[in-house]
């Protein structure tokens, strides 16, 4: 894979991003309300804006460090890989993740999948079957831009399935990502939590800037009106799916620089939790050596 060598030049960064445990502060636990969590919040995290931007920066080169780790231990045979599920409501900020967080990460070892409607051949199929598909390979970091829950949010909102139908859904979705959890793969759910108003501001945004028209949808005004209807669906796949084998974290996203930085802290504090190593050389490294000299 080939990168610039940063790593030989460059002292670790961890030290000037923050601290604080985002994975635990944001964590979907037993007894969470969506109700109670507040948009503009940043758990966590005390700077300010230009605090966060900044902190978003100096975490990339350990980012770029970590997943450039993942992708050769996977030369060698490894089988871990990182998943890292993306969800929310119209203009949460999915976008900007995918830019300033998973932008940062070598494409040779990421995969994207934005996951629209359902196609005819999809639809043919059990829901979980493009999920299936599109799951990383080895080596690799995963994103969603939506996923598998659409199956349990906007079909519920809009009566697609029979209720019987998306309540069975809530099981087979925790016995799927356990089984994908047991192949080492490390799941990480995030759901960007805008609030109504906020949503509303940056919808506006769009229509005042021909910049942003290109991002308008004259159906995000239809979702809209369900909004109570989505927050009650999100309540249910927070109770219903946040295990021990893939836990829910619920990101304040009102604060577009905080949910980038937040996402990226929870992905970074997964991959160092995994304690990557660099794979032994599978050559005699001193032999080389001198064949390269005599060249």
């Amino acid at each position: 894979m080939a990168k610039k060598s940063k790593r030989e030049t460059k002292k670790s960064t961890r030290s000037a991003a923050p601290a604080a445990p985002f994975s635990e502060a944001l964590r979907v636990r037993e007894g969470f309300v969506l109700a109670d969590l507040d948009p503009r919040s940043t758990p966590a995290f005390d700077g300010k804006k230009k605090d966060g931007q900044r902190a978003l920066l100096a975490a990339d080169d350990e980012l770029d460090d970590l997943q450039e780790r993942l992708y050769a231990e996977a030369t060698a045979g490894g089988m871990r890989s990182v998943l890292l599920v993306i969800q929310g409501m119209d203009t949460s900020g999915k976008g900007g993740i995918m830019r300033h967080v998973v932008g940062a990460v070598d494409p040779q070892g990421g995969e994207l999948t934005a996951f629209k409607a359902p196609t005819k051949e999809e639809l043919s199929h059990p829901f979980l079957w493009r999920i299936r598909k599109a799951l990383p390979r080895p080596g690799r970091i995963g994103v969603f831009d939506r996923s598998h829950y659409e199956d349990v949010l906007v079909v519920r909102v809009h009566d697609l399935v029979p209720p019987a139908q998306w309540k069975r859904r809530y099981g087979q979705i925790n016995a799927f990502e356990e089984k994908v959890a047991d192949r080492d793969m490390t799941i990480i759910k995030v759901a960007l939590v805008i609030s109504s108003d906020e949503q509303k501001a940056r919808l506006g945004e769009r229509l005042e800037r021909p910049d942003k028209y290109y991002k308008y949808n004259p159906g995000d005004i239809d979702e809209r009106e369900h909004w109570g209807d989505y927050m009650e669906a999100y309540q249910a796949v927070f109770d219903q799916c946040s295990t021990e084998a893939a836990p829910w974290y619920a990101v304040p996203a009102d604060r577009k620089w905080y949910a980038r930085l937040a996402v990226q802290q929870i992905l970074l504090e997964h991959l160092r939790g995994l304690d990557l190593r660099w794979p032994p050389a599978d050559f005699d490294v001193k032999a080389e050596r001198k064949r390269l000299a005599a060249t």
